[in-house]
């Protein structure tokens, strides 16, 4: 896809880069949609009609289990931690987010402005371990913050993000003691009250198909009164409606083009689809490939996910054969927190089912063997390798792909440094 922005002789190009600029502006209005909760723990619903658009923002809602293979609403999902996911409305003043003492576990809660930028960070990497309180405040708010605040993060619109991630090991009780501290995470008006309040979304967020373009305006009008652009893009917006209408699905379909081709080559068959720090700057047509396919991804500072779908030899990655992934004696990640690599099946971007019901394997896997020169191999293949191979299960007779995460990169990852090894056939 050639970059709308850059062309706009015709109204169809300039219909094309004005959908590019504001299309994360509505993804992440959609997603509002999909993730907040219509009933309130103690509120109850935020509306009685079971059809309507009422949703509660300022408050969270967890996921107390890892996910697995039938677990279908996210694509190329993690194994590693569970989640936290709150949507914050700074209309009404500031939103105060209370966290408990983690302990010595990883966890992040990454803020995402309406334009998809991971704008702020609280958690072991930025913050510490400690329980704090953060105060979080759209553009408009100058008052006086609290003594027992522990950091206050300046809002660039009046609707946030936040996507929480704790570790979980595979240790008896530890999911439950990850849900103790989940239920200790809140979000509280200066007063001490509860933050929560009724939004209407105005939109079905399960479609992820091209809206019609009246409701494309509405929700991008909506949007842009409470997050306007920044740091000096010029927005092309309002665009004729017959136009938006022929140039909506097209814009839609050609931004689900395969992100890895237009990712950063690693080497050895390796992309990285995801390189934002904080801010997307002027990439306005990765910032829209992003917001359509990885929307709510972290900042590489945080998290990397480079990922493979070809092997040594430039081969798709197939479930009839066997391939090895071998990290030299002292060469593995480079990682302040952990890392893992986790098997997909290319045909729905899901885990893959099998004996071990093992979906990702990494440095915390119980048993991960190291051979006696000090290399790590791990095979990825359909059939049980036998006893003494660092085995990740992959998909019989069918194509798929691996995506290896590194939580808290170290400089050799983040300056694009590190040897990422091929898969070769075993």
């Amino acid at each position: 896809m050639t970059d709308p922005t850059t062309s706009t002789d015709t109204p169809r190009d300039m219909a094309a880069g004005a959908i590019v600029q504001t299309l994360p502006l509505f993804e992440m209005m959609r997603m509002r949609a999909a993730t907040t909760a219509r009933r309130h723990r103690t509120l109850g619903f935020a509306a009685a009609d079971p059809g309507s658009r009422m949703r509660w923002v300022n408050q969270f809602t967890h996921t107390h289990r890892r996910l697995g293979p039938d677990d279908r609403e996210v694509v190329s999902p993690n194994n590693d931690t569970v989640y936290s996911n709150a949507w914050l409305d700074l209309s009404a003043g500031p939103v105060v987010i209370d966290t408990p003492d983690m302990g010595e576990r990883y966890w992040t809660l990454g803020l995402l402005d309406a334009w998809t930028n991971p704008f702020a960070y609280v958690g072991r990497r930025t913050t510490g371990n400690r329980p704090q309180r953060t105060l979080v405040h759209g553009p408009d708010w100058h008052g006086d913050v609290p003594p027992d605040v522990s950091q206050v993060i300046a809002s660039p619109g009046d609707d946030v993000w936040i996507i929480g991630r704790i570790l979980v090991d595979e240790s008896p009780g530890d999911v439950d003691e990850v849900r103790a501290l989940q239920a200790q995470i809140a979000a509280r008006r200066l007063d001490g009250s509860d933050a929560a309040m009724r939004v209407d979304t105005l939109l079905d967020g399960r479609s992820a198909s091209a809206p019609e373009p009246a409701l494309y305006r509405t929700i991008v009008d909506a949007a842009l009164a409470r997050n306007p652009v920044q740091g000096g893009e010029r927005l092309h917006w309002p665009v004729d409606d017959d136009v938006l209408a022929s140039e909506l699905p097209r814009v839609f379909e050609q931004l689900r083009e395969s992100e890895q081709a237009h990712g950063r080559d690693l080497g050895n068959g390796w992309t990285l689809a995801v390189e934002v720090r904080t801010h997307w700057g002027d990439d306005v047509l990765t910032r829209a490939r992003v917001a359509r396919n990885f929307i709510g991804a972290l900042g590489i500072d945080e998290a990397m996910y480079p990922t493979a779908e070809v092997d040594a030899d430039g081969q798709p990655l197939h479930g009839s054969h066997a391939y090895e992934l071998r990290f030299p004696p002292g060469g593995g990640p480079r990682v302040g927190a952990f890392w893992s690599l986790t098997m997909y099946r290319r045909s729905d971007c899901l885990f893959v089912a099998n004996p071990l019901a093992r979906y990702s394997i990494g440095d915390r896997t119980p048993g991960l063997r190291a051979e006696p020169d000090g290399s790590l191999a791990i095979r990825l293949q359909a059939r049980d390798p036998g006893p003494g191979s660092n085995w990740l299960p992959a998909p019989p007779d069918e194509p798929f792909y691996v995506v290896l995460r590194l939580y808290q990169p170290q400089a050799d990852h983040l300056e694009f440094r590190y040897a990422y090894p091929a898969l070769r056939r075993a």
